[in-house]
């Protein structure tokens, strides 16, 4: 019997604030990936530098991360799922201090490359010690606790970031992780020290480690770069474009041949393994792209700033969180694949809903289809782990919970890439339509001139009033069509998940042979 099985597990209250902290240790990662996005304008300018030169604290942190996620399952194996988290989350909380410090850009970004490369083993770690922290019967609501706190970190993280940049220093939107952060590994590793998994002395596979750096940072700065180079028209992206795909295909050449590889390919044998992660990376890169369009289109065309387009989605995190106890409760006795069905149809609803938004629509109107998507965020994370994870060895899942973050954390790469790129380009298309079907010897629009004039501004200022209003029912028209889309490809992603076995009950838990 393993150390880890055989150690008693905690006391209810004392396992309700292990698992506490262990949410907040996963809250507080994801939350440092969409809490500086909305920061930068006033971190570049703070910092005497240009906002595209700023945007580098943002890229900086993905590349990092990026390559650090796939490593969980190796580091943990190496030593112990338990000490890797906790010297994770503090050398996370001594990298977020640094970075509230920095003096300069450069010492910024520095401060952010530790920072994502650290925290890497935080997501999947914090997993893998609910799943083995509650006992058979309470593995769903182990797993209920992990993604209500991954789904409702990137709404709060640009509420957290525009509030705290509209009314604090920029600093303190990393200095927040100090003292959670030290909450967070002193819980954990005192009621979870003697439950550390047995570790092996495993061989560290550094040709599998240089190639996976180079494709995934080349990769990572491609998608967080190329919209501003103009994509393939850069010389820049098409140079980063060959060599991640020159380096991924040699990556796997090398890691199919090696006897311990750095990233255990060998998972997606497993049917479950690998439908259920295209399902996952699928879904979410579908909801990450519509978490960043909704409050990019609000803050640029509608007049909000950044706190209230983030109260808008807001609610959804509510109810996310008030009902993912009861999905927990419940995700061990039904077929998994019945709530995954569930989140895919709430999600599409709440985009067809969406795909009805209008410029001049109140408060509430933007909030309702976020209240559906809440419905679906409940059931989403913890149907896709029960179905993805099933049926694979103890000592396997944390391998498989680093990979398959690692996939759904690049697909949210591809999806902000791909919508923002798209938002642009089907807004610009819109907008060429609209202004053929317009004529200034138009009635109604000879009208809005005359009213525009009327009002105190002369032609120019007129026309350009009108351009404006034009340019704004553009992005409207392509944001709707984004929605539409997004809304039939989650209930096209329904067929996959019927295509995966039924998971057996509760996830096992995490323990050595």
């Amino acid at each position: 019997m393993s150390e880890a099985a055989a150690s008693p597990a905690p006391q209810v209250g004392a396992r309700g604030l292990v698992a506490t902290a262990l949410a907040l240790g996963t809250f507080m990662q994801v939350l440092d990936t969409t809490i500086a996005n909305v920061s930068i304008p006033t971190i570049a300018g703070n910092l005497g530098v240009s906002s595209d030169q700023g945007t580098w604290v943002i890229t900086s942190f993905a590349v990092a991360n990026g390559i650090s996620v796939p490593l969980t399952g190796w580091l943990m194996q190496r030593f112990g799922v338990v000490r890797v988290f906790v010297m994770s989350v503090l050398m996370f909380t001594l990298a977020s201090f640094l970075c509230g410090a920095a003096w300069s850009l450069p010492s910024l970004i520095a401060f952010r490359v530790l920072q994502g490369a650290v925290s890497g083993p935080m997501i999947p770690g914090s997993q893998a010690l609910l799943i083995t922290l509650f006992p058979p019967h309470k593995k769903g609501t182990a797993l209920a606790v992990w993604s209500m706190t991954t789904l409702v970190a990137p709404i709060c993280g640009p509420i957290l970031g525009g509030f705290i940049s509209d009314n604090y220093s920029w600093p303190w939107i990393f200095y927040i992780n100090v003292p959670v952060g030290l909450f967070c590994a002193f819980i954990c590793w005192q009621g979870l020290k003697h439950r550390e998994t047995p570790t092996r002395k495993l061989p560290v596979d550094g040709i599998g480690l240089g190639l996976l750096i180079v494709w995934v940072g080349s990769l990572q700065i491609l998608l967080d770069k190329g919209k501003d180079a103009d994509w393939f028209a850069s010389g820049f992206i098409v140079t980063m474009a060959i060599v991640a795909l020159i380096g991924f295909i040699v990556f796997l050449i090398w890691e199919f041949g090696e006897e311990h590889p750095i990233i255990d390919l060998s998972l997606f044998k497993g049917r479950n393994f690998a439908l259920g992660t295209v399902v996952l990376c699928l879904g979410y890169a579908v909801f990450f792209g519509a978490v960043v369009l909704q409050p990019l289109w609000m803050q640029t065309w509608l007049g909000y700033n950044a706190t209230w387009a983030g109260f808008v989605a807001a609610p959804s995190g509510v109810v996310a969180v008030l009902l993912s106890p009861f999905v927990g409760k419940y995700i061990g006795k039904f077929d998994a694949r019945l709530f995954a069905t569930a989140s895919f149809v709430f999600f599409g609803v709440s985009y067809f809903m969406r795909a009805g938004y209008t410029a001049d629509a109140g408060f509430w109107t933007y909030v309702m289809p976020l209240l559906v998507q809440g419905i679906a965020m409940s059931m989403f994370f913890v149907s896709m782990l029960a179905i993805l994870l099933d049926g694979l060895p103890d000592s396997q899942i944390p391998a498989a919970s680093g990979l398959s973050n690692f996939l759904r954390i690049t697909a949210g790469s591809f999806a902000t890439s791909i919508v923002t790129t798209t938002w642009d380009r089907r807004a610009t298309l819109h907008q060429s339509r609209l202004a053929e079907a317009s004529s200034i010897y138009d009635p109604s629009l000879q009208h809005a001139m005359n009213t525009l004039q009327a009002g105190g501004l002369n032609e120019q200022q007129s026309l350009g009033a009108l351009a404006h209003t034009l340019a704004g029912q553009a992005y409207l028209m392509s944001a709707l069509d984004i929605f539409w889309f997004a809304g039939w490809l989650s209930l096209a992603v329904i067929g996959m998940v019927w295509f995966t076995r039924r998971p057996k009950g509760a996830v096992h838990a995490v323990a050595a042979d």
